[in-house]
């Protein structure tokens, strides 16, 4: 049975003349027909120009049902992109994203939806991403902002941005993720057929992309026999020479495979493991360090308030399966 529309999470998704298809469908494949058979958002679309027959950049139109009202309600605005940095939003959109952001609603940026954020003042002294190609525009437009256009997304202050095209999809699962815990958000991932968690701090693009060789072959497969027992402790040196690597081409060629360190990836890969065993099993917390390889359950219980802003029992307690 369906719960009422007021029972559900309001989120709604800004559209305009000349929106990209490809950004418009991420917040709505994610939060509406990625969740099959489970009603928990209520997602409604919103023009944000005078009129509700929208154009599209692939030549077709689109027929809305709501004007900018639903964003008065809506505890998630996500604004998908921008169709031209030169312009300057609406004057009522950017209204109403500051009076939201006041009552307390999450305000989303993807892509060049960061320049309607910066626009409306929300970004002012905060940190902030969008799509590389565009960085160096964005930073002379907006100095105050805190630009990092190396990384895929990032949260501040109840604002998020991302990157480009796929990093809004990165962006959406974090959300999704926050929202109904990990378990549900790698389900609409493997749906979509797509990483279940890159990490916000990841880079958005390889400057030379590396040719499928037997190095990657082997890194892979090492990446797998590692994930496979978490447990172990693990050194540099001997995962280089495992995979037939000197420790400086291992490191070399796993951040550019990852755009991060080794270090960093198995942090989080332990604690992806932390969240699965809190949401769906009733080991005790002292076992669940103990199996994700961390060396005390205070150093788990560290690591993980610090990426998650909660603690292991409050995750269990919210994200339960």
């Amino acid at each position: 049975m369906s719960l009422p529309d007021t029972d559900l999470i309001q989120i709604a998704v800004v559209a305009f003349n000349q929106i990209s298809p490809f950004h418009l469908s991420v917040p709505s494949v994610v939060f509406g027909e990625a969740l099959q058979g489970e009603p928990v958002f209520a997602l409604k679309v919103c023009s944000a120009d005078n009129d509700l027959c929208l154009t599209t950049s692939a030549g077709y139109s689109l027929v809305l049902q709501y004007d900018l009202q639903p964003l008065k309600q809506a505890q998630i605005i996500i604004v998908p992109s921008w169709r031209n940095p030169n312009e300057r939003p609406p004057e009522a959109l950017l209204a109403a994203l500051n009076k939201a952001y006041q009552r307390g609603a999450t305000i989303v940026g993807l892509c060049l939806g960061a320049y309607v954020l910066a626009e409306a003042g929300l970004l002012t002294g905060r940190k902030a991403t969008t799509h590389w190609a565009y960085a160096d525009d964005f930073s002379v437009r907006y100095p105050e902002v805190q630009l990092n256009a190396d990384i895929l997304y990032v949260e501040y202050q109840g604002i998020m941005t991302s990157a480009g095209t796929a990093a809004g999809i990165d962006c959406c699962l974090q959300m999704l993720r926050q929202q109904l815990g990990a378990d549900r958000a790698n389900r609409v991932a493997r749906r979509l057929v797509v990483p279940p968690h890159r990490q916000g701090g990841q880079r958005q693009y390889i400057d030379r992309p590396l040719p499928t060789n037997a190095q990657d072959n082997r890194l892979n497969a090492l990446l797998a026999w590692v994930r496979s027992d978490l447990s172990a402790e693990y050194s540099i040196d001997y995962l280089a020479n495992k995979a037939l690597m000197s420790r400086r081409t291992f490191t070399r060629h796993f951040r550019a495979a990852t755009g991060t360190t080794f270090g960093n990836w198995l942090l989080h890969q332990r604690l992806g493991l932390c969240q699965q065993l809190l949401e769906r099993t009733d080991q005790p917390i002292e076992s669940i360090a103990s199996h994700a390889g961390f060396g005390s359950v205070v150093s788990m219980r560290q690591h993980f308030r610090q990426v998650f802003g909660v603690s292991p029992t409050v995750w269990r307690q919210t994200f339960r399966v």
